[in-house]
This record gives structure tokens, C-alpha cells and sequence, in this order.
């Protein structure tokens, strides 16, 4: 081309469609927490190029479904805890048998402060209640030195399904409810309904169906329990609710694997435990309200239990952890589920325990008992004697090894 003039270059401006506009992502900023899972805050903002340049925009004119997250979570390094206790206290007793007890507290290894006790949970914990002796008392007349001998103990009530076939089918009948009310002289059977009907709370119900009347009772929260065998579930249908919900009134349920609250559109719905338990609370706050209820037992669609583990139900008995041969050993712990009635709670005494010498601290071998209500656990070693008690009417215990 070098014989033809070469024109001279040229640029020349033009103007399409403008962009549109779009989510801008700063950098997030610092972690919230310095162990452990956490949140970032990014800030995140509509923009739009205008003229090679990006302007700002209202947040609306951005396609709202596609906004980026503000917090992402975050995770500098992992958390350490464990527990930690203090002194044991003195023996309840001046002499004869007693207990000692110490507190125990959750300890981040970071911050060297106590924690939420949920950070520990999986972490085996020492006893915190021991057998003491303060040496004998001394003998007097008619009497005996404390923990001189043990009660006899009557078995607990292992519910089975041939069992409750033959109990009443159409009333409902709580275990443990205590001396029934007496007639009095000259009352008809409206009385005797009447009390039994404002007396449904705090009870637990073992038939395999039956309603419940929660409506008008005089307390404000009324809890009642329902339960079956291992391999059975429950459902419930609520016939009819007067339950105001702008007032703040409630129904809640609670299982081992459910959990559900509701008011509104509650008649004619149907709850599933999944599990063997279930546990109705109710919240009113103008007297009269309430619901009514109607449950069914029946085989449950999926299995939610071990077959070494064990229900009991009732007001006392005896616990006898299983047994497994070294050829049948398997990677299974095996459970002890106790529910009682609402209004009651659960103690467990050991009464003889050998889970090794004291001195190995492998923790394979040790009881675990969970408090259900708050989640919390006791781990206990060696050949030590125990008291454990509820803060609720459910309790777990586990045999490991």
C-alpha cells in the first residue's frame, strides 16, 4: 500500500444501551468471633457504569433475588474447651453416710473464661456428686445410723405393647397421680368430673389412644406427657381450640426429634412425635381457654432407637445396664429413656458401680446421663457411688463400653 495515501487515524465516540445495573462486593472485614464459626460483614452496594465510570444507585433499580449475602460465615481456628470444677464441699452429714457435690463450668482454652456448657457437651465430664462418710454415729435407742440400709426397690414399669392392650381403652389413666380425690358426701358424678377435669395437668398418659380436655384449668401453663413403647410414634389431632392468640396464648410440642409451637389454624391439625414421647404444653392467659385433644399410637415409620435400648415409665425401679458378650460387642451404645409425669421428677442413685480401675483415664468406660429439658449431661467413672437428679421429667442414661 506504500503508493496510496494512507489516511489518517481516527476515533470515534459511540453510545450503546447503557450497562445496567449490578451488585458490587467490598472485601468482607474482620472476623466476629477469634475461634470458632463466625460472621463477616461485606458491604454490598447497587452501582452502574456510566461513561466508563461507576455511579451509585438506589438498591432497588439491582435485581433484588440476586443481592449477595451482607454476613458470609467465617472460621479463623477451632475452638477448644474443656471442664473444669471446683473444690468438692464439705460432707452433708456430721456422721454416718453422706454426699459431697462441686460445680463444674465449661472453659474456653482461648480465653481462659467460662462458657456456655452446650460448648462441652461432648466432652466426658468427671463426677461433681461423691459418696462421704463422717465416721459412725453414735448409737442410740429405737434408731438407725443414716445409710445404714438400703429401701427395697419396686421394679419400674417396662410398657409393652401386649401389655396395654387390656387397660382401658376409653379413659385415660396417669401413672403416678398420686391419692385419687374423694367424693364428698353428697356429690354427684358432675364433681367428680369436675375435679378429675381440672386435675388433667401435670399427668402422663399411657393408652394407646384417648382425648385430653386442657380447656379451663386454673393454671396458667399446663403440661401434660404422653407415652408409649419403644417403636411406636404419636399423633395428635386437636378437635377444638378457644386459644387467643393475640393475646400471646400457645400450644407447644416437644419430642426427642421434634419440636413445634402454634395458635392459629391449630383445630383439625395433626402433630407427629416420631418418636415414642410426647410432651403438650399450654399457655393461656384468659381463664376458660384452651384446647382439646385426641392422640393415636401406632407403629413408627422409621426406626429411631437401638434394639439394646430400654423405656421406662413410672414412679421408681431398677436399672440394670445390658451386658454384651465380647463376641457381640458392637459399635452401639445402648440407652435407658425414662419419662415420668410432668409434675414429677427423676433421681438416680447408683448403687453399685466398677467401670475400672480409678487411676485409667482412657474414658472408655463410663455412664452417661442427659437431663432432656436442658440438654445437659454428667459423665461418671471408676467405682464411685452417685446421686443424680432432674431439672425435668425426661432422662437418658447411656452404658458405654
Amino acid at each position: 500500500c506504500q503508493p496510496v495515501p494512507k489516511p489518517e487515524s481516527r476515533v470515534e465516540v459511540c453510545d450503546l444501551n447503557p450497562c445496567p445495573p449490578r451488585w458490587k462486593v467490598t472485601p468482607a472485614g474482620p472476623c466476629s468471633s477469634s475461634c470458632g464459626l463466625g460472621l463477616a460483614v461485606q458491604l454490598v452496594t447497587c452501582v452502574q457504569t456510566l461513561h466508563g465510570q461507576e455511579v451509585l444507585q438506589e438498591e432497588h433499580l439491582c435485581p433484588v433475588a440476586e443481592k449477595p449475602l451482607t454476613s458470609v460465615p467465617c472460621v479463623i481456628r477451632t475452638c477448644s474447651y474443656e471442664w473444669r470444677f471446683s473444690e468438692w464441699s464439705e460432707c452433708s452429714t456430721s456422721c454416718g453416710n453422706g454426699i459431697q457435690t462441686r460445680q463444674d463450668f465449661c472453659l474456653s482454652s482461648l480465653t481462659h473464661k467460662p462458657v456456655n456448657p452446650l460448648f462441652c457437651r461432648r466432652f466426658p465430664k468427671a463426677i461433681v456428686v461423691r459418696g462421704c462418710s463422717a465416721g459412725p454415729c453414735p448409737k442410740q435407742e429405737g434408731t438407725q445410723s443414716p445409710g445404714a440400709e438400703l429401701q427395697p426397690v419396686t421394679p419400674a414399669t417396662h410398657l409393652t405393647a401386649a401389655a396395654t392392650e387390656h387397660r382401658h381403652k376409653d379413659l385415660d389413666v396417669p401413672l403416678s397421680a398420686g391419692p385419687q380425690e374423694q367424693t364428698e358426701p353428697g356429690g354427684g358424678e358432675e364433681d367428680v368430673a369436675k375435679r378429675s377435669f381440672l386435675c388433667v395437668c401435670g399427668n402422663l398418659f399411657l393408652n394407646a389412644t384417648g382425648i385430653i380436655n386442657m380447656t379451663g384449668v386454673e393454671s396458667r401453663d399446663c403440661t401434660v406427657a404422653i407415652g408409649r413403647p419403644l417403636r411406636e410414634e404419636i399423633s395428635v389431632t386437636i378437635l377444638e381450640s378457644s386459644l387467643n392468640c393475640s393475646a400471646g396464648e400457645v400450644l407447644l410440642f416437644s419430642g426427642r426429634m421434634m419440636w413445634r409451637t402454634g395458635c392459629r389454624k391449630l383445630p383439625l391439625s395433626l402433630i407427629n412425635s416420631r418418636t415414642n414421647t410426647l410432651i403438650v404444653k399450654q399457655r393461656v392467659v384468659l381463664p376458660g381457654n384452651g384446647v382439646i385433644l385426641q392422640y393415636n399410637s401406632r407403629t413408627a415409620t422409621k426406626k429411631y432407637y437401638q434394639d439394646c435400648d430400654q423405656q421406662l415409665f413410672g414412679p421408681q425401679g431398677e436399672i440394670v445396664n445390658p451386658v454384651q458378650l465380647p463376641a457381640e460387642r458392637q459399635e452401639l451404645v445402648c440407652r435407658t429413656f425414662i419419662t415420668v409425669a410432668p409434675r414429677q421428677r427423676i433421681a438416680i442413685r447408683a448403687l453399685n458401680t466398677d467401670l475400672g480401675p480409678e487411676g485409667n483415664h482412657t474414658h472408655f468406660n463410663y455412664i452417661l446421663v442427659r437431663d432432656v429439658s436442658t440438654m445437659k449431661t454428667v459423665v461418671f467413672h471408676g467405682k464411685q457411688q452417685f446421686l443424680w437428679q432432674s431439672t425435668g421429667s425426661q432422662a437418658e442414661i447411656e452404658f458405654h463400653e
